[in-house]
């Protein structure tokens, strides 16, 4: 660490050019619901703050991307409802008029400082699918190159169980994996992760991550106080672990504490990079596709797809179970039900079954050049496990 305004640097977080920071609704919003003003003004004023310092002669200072939960619980008032709902259709309703309200204080807010912003709605198709996980990308790029702060949020009023982030924890893991960022910044309502509950005497702070052994022994909890959010300490750990296993260092620390985070100086937790960047859509294909279906494979499929990182063909699958379509992201499964791999199909499962065990000249021959294809290629194909 270097000495900067006398106290102590997190040199590569100061450093950071491309941060994306997220923040969670309890952190936005009232416990009723609604947005609070005031506390979006002041986020919105340390993120001001840091993209106008340290703005060099040819204008290449930093960027930021904020990845902003609180739609569902800014429509809640609104719409006369006294907590979140359980159900999904409410939850859309509510996320719909939030989500509205919620852009237009962040929009009005930054007008102060003569910044522009843009939305992004995400759900697990735009980061799984290749043509729609390159649009993700350029949009957010261009965002950025026209100097304009891209505001991510998960798409709630589409978006169904089977394909939902879950938490805007994940969500801004993979979105700081999408845009190539030096840095993460988690902000909630607790300043960092402890070694227990930290209402609980004698529980301390822990500063560093290094690596999975920091955390051994370690209870997190997953209750938020607010009632209002998805997430808890073990999203946001979670989430930090994918970030710095793609090679992005994280900060975990509350909202209120978001301007000496940002800086670089040592509050909240600080997690290490554990990792390095990895193939761009593997990562989204691993940690934001829940699979559609599962694909049994015989041994040799196995060691072929896991060892040697082939593509999987007919020959080598044992059972298809599920309903999807081609483009779907299933998992493989060894002969025990072990999950090995998970991969994006080119069939649908209708097709499946008349392909099992056959090879791809033979159903050329047959069925006609179409079928001449692996059923997931190495491409679209992120090994989860190693066999045995």
């Amino acid at each position: 660490m270097a000495e900067q305004d006398g106290s102590a640097v997190r040199d590569e977080v100061a450093a950071a050019r491309r941060i994306v920071v997220k923040i969670g609704s309890s952190s936005l919003t009232t416990a009723a619901g609604g947005l609070d003003a005031d506390r979006v003004d002041a986020l919105v004023d340390v993120l001001a703050k840091v993209l106008d310092r340290d703005v060099g002669e040819a204008g290449d200072g930093k960027e930021i991307v904020l990845v902003s939960s609180g739609a569902i619980a800014a429509g809640l008032a609104p719409l006369g409802l006294e907590r979140r709902p359980r159900d999904l259709a409410r939850q859309q309703a509510a996320a719909s008029v939030g989500q509205g309200l919620l852009v237009a204080r962040y929009t009005a807010s930054f007008a102060r400082y003569g910044r522009r912003v843009g939305q992004v709605l995400l759900t697990t198709d735009d980061t799984s699918r290749r043509a729609h996980y390159r649009n993700a990308t350029r949009t957010l790029d261009q965002l950025l190159a026209m100097g304009a702060l891209p505001i991510v949020n998960e798409n709630d009023t589409v978006a169904t169980d089977e394909i939902r982030f879950g938490d805007n924890d994940r969500l801004a893991a993979l979105v700081a994996h999408l845009v190539r960022a030096d840095l993460l910044v988690l902000l909630s309502d607790v300043d960092g992760l402890y070694d227990g509950d930290p209402r609980t005497p004698g529980t301390s702070r822990i500063d560093e991550v290094k690596g999975p052994k920091d955390l051994a022994g370690v209870t997190i909890g997953s209750a938020g106080r607010s009632g209002v959010g998805t997430g808890g300490m073990v999203t946001k750990v979670e989430a930090a672990r994918i970030a710095a296993a793609a090679g992005v260092p994280v900060v975990l620390t509350s909202a209120s504490r978001a301007g000496d985070a940002l800086l670089g100086r040592p509050t909240g937790t600080y997690f290490h990079r554990t990792g390095r960047r990895s193939a761009d859509r593997l990562l989204w294909l691993a940690h934001a596709s829940e699979p559609r279906g599962a694909l049994t494979l015989d041994d040799g499929a196995v060691r072929a797809v896991v060892e040697r990182r082939t593509s999987l063909l007919p020959a080598g699958i044992a059972a298809v179970e599920g309903e999807f379509t081609a483009g779907d992201p299933v998992e493989l499964r060894d002969t025990e039900g072990r999950a090995v791999a998970r991969g994006l199909v080119n069939f649908d499962a209708k097709e499946i079954p008349r392909l099992i065990g056959r090879s791809t000249r033979d159903l050329a021959r047959e069925l006609g050049p179409a079928y001449e294809r692996e059923v997931v290629h190495r491409d679209d194909l992120v090994v989860l496990h190693r066999h045995g």
